[in-house]
Parts: C-alpha cells; sequence; structure tokens
C-alpha cells in the first residue's frame, strides 16, 4: 500500500511539472526539485529539461536574483523545441547573472613586499575579477588608461634586453597593432631560445602584415608582475600570484575566475532552424578571451573572425534578446551567425567587451566567386555571373535596435559595435555606441545590401586604429579590382539592394565619420551630422548623399571610377572638397551650400556646383548641437531641408540615462578678413599674425603665420619644444596663413599622431614634429 502510495505521489508531483508555464531557478535552489518558486532548481539546464516536458507550448524560465555559475555551455538546439516558443528572463525580484566563470575562495600568503600568492587547483585562465573588478594580467609596459593605444604600449617590449630577463615567457601573449594600424594581431609565446621568442599567431587580421614597429605590449609573464592590480597563473605549480591595489582586504574578497567561452548557444540546422526562443534581462559576463581560437578569413575584407561569442545564434528564426547586459566578456558578446531570420537584439547594454559587441555575420559560401584574402581576384574568364547567393547561409531581416555600446575592443581591434558580413537587410537603428578602437558600425562587403542604418549616435572612434571611420564599409565584391576598369554592370550583382544611411550623428577624430572604402557600391546617404571627419567615398558606384550637414569639414572624394554614377547634391559643407585621384566627377555634384565663397570657387574649377550657392552659415543653436538651418538660409534655396535633431542614440530611458554625448565641435570660420582673436589650441594661446607691425616684430617675409603666445607645459607644442614667441608658418607641409588654416591642417592630421611644424624663432627657421598622442 505504501509503495503504491509513493507512486502516486511521485505521479502527482510530475503532472504538476509537467502542467508548469513558469520554473524557477535559484543559486541557493535544488535540482531535485519542482521548480516551482518555493522549490526552485538550481541549474539553467535542469530548467531546460523540466521546460521541455512541460505540457504548454510556450513554457517560461525565470533566474531568482543572485550570481548563477555555469559549469557547461548552455545549448538550446531546434530538436529540443520543435513546437514550442520558450521565454527565458530574469524574475521581477532582482538581478540575474549567468557567469561564464566560476568563485574561488582562496588562502592567501605573503610572497614578497607587495605580492600575494594562493593555491588554486585549475586550469589556465585569463580573467581575473576581485569585488567585482576586472583585474591586469601581468605586462610590459604596465596598464596606463590615460594611453590611447593598448593603454601603454613601447618599442622595446620585445628587445632582446627584456626578453633575457624572462625566465619562462612560455604561455605569454604578444599584442601587436598591424603595421598600417588596420586592426591588430596577438600571438601565443611558445618559449624562447636565447633572447628570441617562439610564437604562434597573427592570424586574426586578413591583411597580412608585419607587427608595428611602434604599438606593441606583451602579458601573462610572471616577470612582469609589478603594479597594483597585476596577477600571475603559474598553470604548472597551480599557483596564482597577485599585487592587490590598495584598499583590497585579500582574506575577504570575492575572487572570481573566467572559465567558458560561450554562455548560451541558440542553435537550429539547415532543414529545422530553431524558432522563437526569447533571452530577456539576463546579466552576461565572464566569459573567456577568445583570441587564440581559430580564425576565419571574411572574404576580401580585413576581418578574421571567431565564429562565435558569449551568446550565439545560429540557423534561428524569431529569436531575440531584450534588455540584457553585456560586460567583463573577453570575446564577442553576441554573434548571429550563418542563417538567421528575424533575429532581434534590443534595449541591450554592452560595455567592457573584449572583441564586438554585435556580430551578424553570414557564412562565405553564400557568395559568388570572392575569394577569402584582399589581394585575391577572381579571373574574370571564372567569374560567376549570376546576381545574389549561392545559399542562404546569412542573417537578413534583423534588428538591432536602442542598444548602448561602448568600452570594446578591449582585447582585439579589428571589432565594431555593430559588424555586418555576408547579411541582407539589417536595420541599426537609435543605438549609441563609442569608446571604440575602430567603427563603431562596419559592413564588410556589398553582399547583399539592404540594410537600414538610421538614428545612431556613433562618436569617439577608431581610437586606436588607423584609416577607418565611425561608419565603415568594404565592397571588394566579384566586380571590384585593382584598377580603374571595374564593370559598372557587374556592381550590382552582390550589392543586389540599395543600403541607406540617414538621421545619424557620427563623429570620428581619428579619420572620417562615414567611410565609404574600396569599391562600396549601392549607398543612399542622407540626414545626417557629420561633426567632425567628414564624408569619403573611395571607388564604388551609385552612391547618393544628399540633405547632409558637414561641421568644419566636407566631402572627401578618393580615386574614382569613370562614370560612377554618384549624386553629391543638396548639402551643407563647411569645407571645400578633399579630392585625391578623382578625375571624373560622377553623375551630379551641385545644388549644394558653402560656408564660404571660396570653396564653391574651389569646387566649380573642377567643373561641379555650377548651381551651388554659398552665404552666411546660419545654425540655429550649435553650441547643443541643433544644426538645423535658421529661416533665411541660402541653404534652402539649393533645397536644403532641416531634419530634426533630438532623436539620435538610444532612447530606453534608463539607457538614455547613462549614454555619453558626442563632443559637439567649436565651428572654424574663414571669413574673407582673417581675425585678429586669440585662440586656445592644444593647452596654448595662439593668434594670427596680422599687421605689418607684427610682421616686422618677428622678421616675417608676409602676414602668414601662427604666434604662440602662452603655452603650458604640459601642451604637445612645447613637448615638442616649441616655445612662447614662435610663429608656426608651415604644417604638415602646408602653408600657415591664419589660425583656422592650423587647425583644419590639425584636423586632418590628427589620427596619424603627428603633426610637423616650422617655425621661425629669432628669425630663423626652425623643423619640429608635434606628439598628438
Amino acid at each position: 500500500m505504501k509503495k503504491l502510495l509513493c507512486i502516486l505521489f511521485f505521479c502527482c508531483v510530475n503532472s504538476l511539472v509537467f502542467a508548469q508555464s513558469v520554473i524557477y531557478v535559484s543559486p541557493q535552489g535544488n535540482d531535485q526539485a519542482t521548480g516551482t518558486l518555493k522549490t526552485p532548481v538550481a541549474t539553467l539546464d535542469r530548467a531546460l529539461s523540466l521546460a521541455q516536458k512541460a505540457t504548454t507550448n510556450s513554457p517560461q524560465i525565470q533566474l531568482l536574483p543572485g550570481t548563477h555559475y555555469l559549469k557547461q555551455t548552455i545549448q538550446i538546439n531546434a530538436k529540443q523545441w520543435a513546437g514550442k516558443s520558450l521565454h527565458i528572463s530574469a524574475s521581477p525580484a532582482g538581478r540575474a547573472t549567468l557567469s561564464g566563470g566560476k568563485r574561488v575562495r582562496l588562502q592567501w600568503q605573503k610572497a614578497g613586499e607587495n605580492l600575494w600568492k594562493a593555491h588554486l587547483d585549475n586550469p589556465a585562465f585569463e580573467q581575473l575579477f576581485v569585488n567585482d573588478q576586472q583585474q591586469i594580467l601581468a605586462r610590459y609596459p604596465n596598464y596606463t588608461d590615460t594611453v590611447r593605444v593598448f593603454n601603454g604600449f613601447a618599442v622595446d617590449a620585445l628587445a632582446p634586453e627584456r626578453i633575457k630577463r624572462w625566465g619562462n615567457p612560455a604561455g605569454g601573449f604578444v599584442h601587436a597593432m598591424h603595421a598600417g594600424q588596420w586592426g591588430g594581431f596577438q600571438y601565443r609565446i611558445l618559449g624562447k631560445k636565447g633572447d628570441e621568442l617562439q610564437l604562434e599567431g597573427g592570424w586574426q587580421n586578413n591583411r597580412p602584415s608585419a607587427m608595428h614597429n611602434k604599438y606593441r605590449f606583451v602579458e601573462n609573464i610572471f616577470e612582469e608582475l609589478d603594479a597594483p592590480g597585476e596577477w600571475y597563473f603559474n598553470v604548472a605549480e597551480k599557483t596564482l600570484y597577485f599585487f592587490p591595489p590598495a584598499g583590497v582586504n585579500l582574506p575577504q574578497a570575492k575572487i572570481e575566475i573566467s572559465q567558458l567561452k560561450h554562455l548560451i548557444e541558440l542553435k537550429g540546422q539547415d532543414d529545422l532552424p530553431l524558432q522563437n526562443v526569447h533571452i530577456s534581462g539576463i546579466h552576461f559576463v565572464h566569459a573567456e578571451r577568445t583570441f587564440m581560437e581559430k580564425y576565419e578569413p571574411l572574404l576580401r575584407s580585413d576581418w578574421c573572425i571567431y565564429r562565435g561569442a558569449a551568446v550565439l545564434f545560429e540557423n534561428t528564426q524569431n529569436c531575440s534578446l531584450n534588455d540584457c547586459t553585456f560586460k567583463q566578456l573577453g570575446g564577442n558578446a553576441v554573434f548571429i551567425s550563418r542563417y538567421n531570420l528575424n533575429a532581434v537584439i534590443r534595449g541591450c547594454h554592452f560595455f567592457d567587451i573584449g572583441a564586438s559587441a554585435i556580430c551578424l555575420v553570414g557564412d562565405t559560401s553564400a557568395v559568388r566567386s570572392v575569394p577569402n584574402r584582399y589581394e585575391k581576384v577572381t579571373p574574370v574568364e571564372k567569374m560567376d555571373y549570376v546576381p545574389g547567393p549561392k545559399n542562404r547561409h546569412y542573417p537578413r531581416q534583423c534588428l538591432v535596435e536602442d542598444n548602448l555600446i561602448h568600452h570594446i575592443g578591449q582585447v582585439e581591434k579589428q571589432v565594431a559595435g555593430v559588424q555586418i558580413q555576408v547579411a541582407t537587410q539589417i536595420t541599426i537603428r537609435h543605438n549609441s555606441i563609442y569608446q571604440v578602437p575602430r567603427a563603431a558600425i562596419n559592413v564588410g562587403d556589398g553582399a547583399f545590401g539592404g540594410h537600414l542604418i538610421e538614428y545612431n549616435d556613433a562618436f569617439e572612434t577608431v581610437l586606436e586604429t588607423s584609416d577607418h571611420g565611425a561608419f565603415n564599409s568594404w565592397g571588394r565584391d566579384r566586380y571590384w579590382h585593382f584598377n580603374k576598369q571595374n564593370d559598372m554592370d557587374m556592381a550590382l550583382l552582390d550589392a543586389q539592394y540599395t543600403t541607406i544611411i540617414r538621421n545619424n550623428r557620427f563623429r570620428c577624430d581619428h579619420g572620417w565619420d562615414v567611410d565609404l572604402d574600396d569599391g562600396s557600391s549601392n549607398y543612399h546617404i542622407y540626414n545626417n551630422v557629420f561633426l567632425k571627419g567628414g564624408l569619403k567615398l573611395r571607388e564604388g558606384y551609385f552612391r547618393v548623399a544628399e540633405n547632409n550637414v558637414f561641421v568644419n569639414n566636407s566631402l572627401h572624394p578618393h580615386v574614382w571610377f569613370p562614370n560612377s554614377g554618384d549624386v553629391i547634391q543638396r548639402n551643407v559643407f563647411m569645407r571645400a572638397y578633399f579630392p585625391i585621384g578623382v578625375d571624373d566627377w560622377g553623375k551630379t555634384i551641385d545644388y549644394n551650400f558653402f560656408s564660404n565663397a571660396s570653396y564653391l570657387a574651389k569646387a566649380r574649377s573642377k567643373g561641379t556646383d555650377s548651381a551651388s550657392v554659398a552665404g552666411e552659415l546660419l545654425f540655429v543653436d550649435p553650441v547643443t548641437a541643433d544644426f538645423r538651418l535658421q529661416a533665411g538660409s541660402k541653404a534652402f534655396d539649393i533645397g536644403f531641408e532641416n531634419f530634426p535633431m533630438d532623436q539620435f542614440g538610444v532612447q530606453k530611458p534608463a539607457l538614455k540615462k547613462i549614454a555619453a554625448q558626442p563632443r559637439i565641435p567649436e565651428l572654424l570660420f574663414i571669413a574673407d578678413e582673417k581675425t585678429t582673436k586669440e585662440v586656445n589650441w592644444l593647452q596654448a594661446k595662439v593668434k594670427s599674425v596680422n599687421g605689418l607691425g607684427e610682421r616686422s616684430a618677428y622678421g616675417l617675409p608676409d602676414e602668414n603665420g601662427v604666434i604662440v603666445l602662452e603655452l603650458s607645459p604640459k601642451s604637445p607644442l612645447a613637448r615638442a619644444g616649441l616655445q612662447k614667441g614662435d610663429v608656426i608658418r608651415k604644417a604638415n607641409g602646408e602653408v600657415v596663413t591664419h589660425v583656422e588654416a592650423l587647425q583644419l591642417i590639425y584636423e586632418k592630421v590628427l589620427w596619424t599622431g603627428k603633426l610637423s611644424v616650422q617655425v621661425v624663432r629669432n628669425q630663423a627657421e626652425l623643423g619640429l614634429v608635434v606628439d598628438l598622442e
């Protein structure tokens, strides 16, 4: 009888579980429990198992407050969830965190004046967190948050005399910029022979190059453990060494280490996509670094990529991430891989990310006749002329909306806030993206176009690399060769649909605000504010740029193809064009507004802008970033129309409240008469040479030049050797006519990190180089 009662009780409990619509998970739960709010299970794996058996077609899993440490990657596949939808969320009770690491409890003992050590029986790991703060893997040079590139770099990082100091550097890493600063490389140290390292790696970039001879550092080497916050784990001895920062009480500190590269994978199959899985309100942390994993070249773009992330979507339909937080992740945060239809990433916060925030990347097998290296070209006789994709293994109709993305690329440098490659009809809307080493948004090829980039706020971009933009694209598709004899009729075989860039605000201090590079074709760019670097259009076809506002800048046409079909009209320009290698000026370059008559005259000298106008620039309120034009502006005569200036970036109230804003530039006007006002520039006070008296006083042959009136010892000018009373006559080889001209030259070379100047001091000429780093 008792046995019968037990069986009946067990059946009733299981029936109750199967009927549950919500299953609860708690770090203090028990996997033998039923998963109710009062009796939660302990792991997400167990909750998924119960949810599969539930009789409802839309089970929910709620994570109760606390940190849920994953022992293995959570895998959700199509066979398990065919015919069902699934929602995983944080419960309303408080913050739920999914960690790819684990908490360790250690017995610390002194190992030197500043060092402590503890036994830790664990495989190698690359991230350590103390009281929720990420610590620094022992490195040279030491981490310095005020240094732009790598937070510290050194020419002698690999010098023989330094290598000699290292007893056994095997397991260490070398990080270096590409020689052209087009991203970076990482290498693992296998050992050393004498004073020479044995390395493996360098596969993280698709443009072969030597290491940069200046921008490099080494890490995970015991002898370099010499600064607060640094640590080193001796795998052979199972010993963790740590130099604790001031104020850290080690015996009481919470210690966590990274373990898993992926936290959750949503995976379907070619013939059975995973559908209707939605994840919301979860905090994702502590994924391991991935830069030494297998990297895949992405056609002819500069990118090689690790096809993985803390959260991976592959072969899915109608799956989403909403209101999640991603931080302290060693690699990519989210990767939408191969076939994905209607994937949505909305309302999420990404920061302290080792690589990219969001990648939407199809399989290169979907693209016809395009090799997997920049310098390779498919011969014409071997070209596949069928338009469009070969298969369906690529994302389409996906949405990235209302996200806050900042401080990414903290380990890898060929990264983006949002990366798109081999994909179509991706919408990137209302995102704020800043503090990134390369592009905020990057489109790696023309396959297959149709993207909508709108209402984004992208600034503090290209901070560590060069020759790039806040928005960057390449179009090295099957039509594109290394000469001007490219076939216009083939340009749309891959870039089938027009990509629209509208109603955005872009700022790039070390490149271009928007950089359509190497063959980018079929773009419509309108109603954007370019705050700093202007618009670069390198060779390509069928680009329309209209009704944009260019603050202190203009159009940068580079190496255009004959008969490009490009149209540039109804824009507001504050500078003349900056052409390089342009003989054929496209279809229509006209009906534009210039803030200075000399700029318009310069444009007309190239055969463009016969119907364009020049006049006084009347912005509504440039100090508050309102770059609409006042009534009466001549810009309206050529058809310019104002557009909203208050809708850029993230709109979700909680994220908008904490999102940074771009620095709004001071307007640089060049009037017909030079101004005599004193200007603060690079921590110095300068003014234009003005009048015969100043020309005589400084012994000048004419009135060109800028006088240094005062300068701080911290000024880059002072560090370069300039002194009070010097007159800057040339900069970067160009004659400096007045202060505004000097500022413009400075703006053009800022991203290079150097400004060469020729000064007159005591009536003698002197050449100096100003370091802008």
